[in-house]
């Protein structure tokens, strides 16, 4: 700073500097509460929008708040949008893959750099709703993983009833049920992370994989809007094949999965069986950090 203003540096440059390092210095001493997890992937007119949104929604978060942003090697803008917004907003952490990698690995990057207490998600694509983090939050006081459901689904009739035959596969197989495990729109505690298996398609079973460790999920109903900008990279068929394999080797997992929280937290909650929103809970054990 005191180059900057030997230099002569513009006052807005000056303050925005001092602010940063205000910033850097006060995260070492007393990490952010929460971390927001974005993965992207040739995403670029959706940056600056999402980040708008998920400051918007999250302005009386208290405690701190770090945006952590992980471009998975895309072939557009994106990553020139995501450090641009870096160096206005020092909330925003680039990260980045040197070539595309696939979700599930984008969030566990995402995961693995983040320093909150509390960790939530959300798509790039701007169809998940940052407006839902509030409610998820305060959810999550009696949980330990909370997940969006997508009631009223802004995706054509194809991807609707491939999810329902998704949730009969799954509930079939595995002897749980998840009313939607593709909404990537979670809230959890940080400490579960060290429950769950890396593997590609986490992000599709997270939940399931979640419960089997012991933790208590809870599902509530979120918005879901439609894409206005950018391409899915998803459809029904290339994800067939993958969900099938997926399938089969989370069922032989879960046979073998280790209850790795503590067997003396191993007792039924007193939480009733819904949530106050009325949304139906999968429950396990008491609550993590509890």
């Amino acid at each position: 700073p005191a180059r900057l203003r030997s230099a002569g540096a513009p006052p807005a440059a000056f303050e925005k500097t001092c602010a940063a390092l205000w910033f850097d210095y006060a995260n070492q001493r007393m990490p952010p509460e929460l971390s927001v997890v974005v993965p992207f992937f040739n995403e670029a007119e959706n940056v600056g929008p999402l980040i708008e949104r998920v400051f918007e929604a999250l302005r009386s978060q208290s405690g701190g708040l770090e945006l952590l942003l992980v471009d998975d090697g895309s072939t557009d803008d994106t990553w020139v949008r995501i450090r641009e917004a870096a160096t206005r907003d020092p909330r925003v952490r680039p990260l980045r893959h040197p070539s595309n990698q696939g979700q599930s690995a984008a969030l566990w990057t995402g995961f693995r750099a983040s320093r909150g207490r509390v960790i939530a998600t959300l798509d790039g694509d701007l169809q998940n709703d940052p407006a839902d983090f509030p409610m998820m939050l305060a959810e999550l006081a009696g949980c330990d993983l909370v997940c969006g459901v997508r009631t009223r689904r802004a995706d054509n009739l194809l991807r609707r009833a491939s999810t329902r035959v998704a949730r009969w596969a799954r509930r079939t197989a595995l002897r749980v049920d998840f009313a939607d495990t593709g909404c990537n729109l979670r809230v959890f505690k940080a400490e579960l992370i060290h429950a769950l298996p890396a593997f590609d398609g986490i992000h599709r079973f997270m939940p399931v994989l979640a419960h089997g460790a012991g933790a208590v999920v809870r599902e509530v109903p979120v918005r879901h809007h439609p894409r206005i900008a950018g391409v899915s990279k998803y459809g029904v068929w290339n994800r067939l094949g993958r969900g099938i394999r997926d399938l089969i080797m989370v069922g032989l997992f879960l046979r073998r999965q280790l209850r790795l929280l503590d067997p003396d937290r191993l007792r039924h909650s007193a939480m009733p069986a819904t949530t106050s929103s009325g949304a139906p809970e999968v429950r396990a054990d008491k609550p993590l950090g509890k």
